[in-house]
């Protein structure tokens, strides 16, 4: 697990590197084409690409940093650097689609003459960069948040170069330079909704709240039929990453079970494979020992992020179970 992990970084990596290539070089390009054409929606996808630029950058360094090894300050690692990159780039996106929704109203006030023909040129290029960026970061983006926040804003430039060349084929038949101003604000209002989604998924991320693909109480229910199980309480599962989920629970079994080795490894197998829990801590407790659990029976099962069995001790301090995951599993 640990060595696919890695091989879909490295993919990662490398997709965002060549994004950033393409989004960079046609930007100056761009830049330069809304000047000689005197173009708003140009200049706006142009500002959009720069916005991509920066955000890829961004995301590429943020990939980076997520793969430096954990150390004694930080226990899980830098994997929240990706998250942290997903949320800056929705906001950067948010920011310049309120700066295209301006500078539309300023350009309705006072219409500014356009040369369609060059905007329709660096708008058929532009398509094309988008389109290869796009499909470049397409792999990645259904399972890192912050790949994802990249292809968005890709894919939302790749919307506005459509719009901006059929402002231009609108203008160039008819004249009409109003038609620039209204396509910004097309996809200004296009770009809107979708960094609220983003935002929300990284702030969720965050807030250590349940991972949008898991259901709490078919977790609960799933840990409550393990054979031996008798009861179960203070439940958290969180994402410490895209992809990268945890648990922490206390488990309350029959007392002939408390130090079967096996009854980690089924608790271990029903959370990964069932509902994609890959890291989680359990504190088996004998009946009636609420608050006062068995100092031997505090259990890491399954398998963490990156693939390395937790059936050993654990020494961390964790915020979900402080101290509860500090003794040695049984048997070991």
């Amino acid at each position: 697990m640990g060595t696919g992990h890695n091989h879909g970084a490295g993919a990662n990596e490398r997709a965002l590197l060549w994004a950033f290539v393409f989004t960079g070089g046609f930007m100056i390009a761009e830049v330069i084409g809304s000047f000689v054409t005197g173009s708003l929606a140009l200049l706006s996808d142009a500002a959009h690409m720069f916005t991509d630029a920066a955000a890829l950058a961004v995301s590429l360094a943020a990939i980076r940093a997520a793969g430096r090894p954990a150390d004694r300050r930080r226990t899980w690692g830098y994997h929240r650097l990706e998250i942290l990159a997903a949320a800056f780039n929705a906001s950067l996106l948010f920011l310049v689609a309120l700066y295209i929704l301006w500078e539309a109203w300023q350009r309705f006030r006072n219409p500014a003459e356009v040369q369609s023909l060059g905007m329709l040129v660096v708008a058929v290029i532009g398509l094309a960069v988008n389109w290869l960026s796009m499909r470049i970061l397409a792999g990645g983006s259904e399972h890192s948040l912050n790949v994802k926040g990249a292809y968005l804003e890709v894919w939302s430039d790749m919307l506005g170069s459509v719009a901006v060349i059929v402002g231009a084929g609108v203008i160039w038949l008819t004249g009409w330079t109003w038609v620039d101003a209204l396509l910004g604000v097309a996809i200004a209002f296009w770009v809107l909704p979708r960094t609220w989604t983003l935002l929300r998924e990284a702030g969720n991320v965050l807030m250590e709240g349940v991972p949008a693909g898991v259901d709490l109480d078919a977790v609960e229910q799933g840990i409550l039929a393990t054979p031996g199980v008798q009861g179960m309480h203070d439940l958290h599962v969180w994402e410490l990453s895209s992809g990268k989920v945890a648990l922490s629970a206390h488990v309350v079994v029959d007392a002939t079970l408390a130090r079967e080795e096996r009854l980690e490894d089924t608790l271990g197998t029903i959370l990964a494979e069932r509902f994609g829990i890959t890291h989680a801590t359990v504190q088996v407790e004998l009946p009636g020992a609420h608050g006062g659990q068995d100092p031997h029976a505090a259990w890491s099962v399954g398998h963490d992020a990156g693939g390395h069995d937790h059936g050993h001790e654990h020494e961390h301090d964790h915020g979900h179970e402080k101290g509860a995951a500090a003794h040695r599993a049984p048997g070991s």
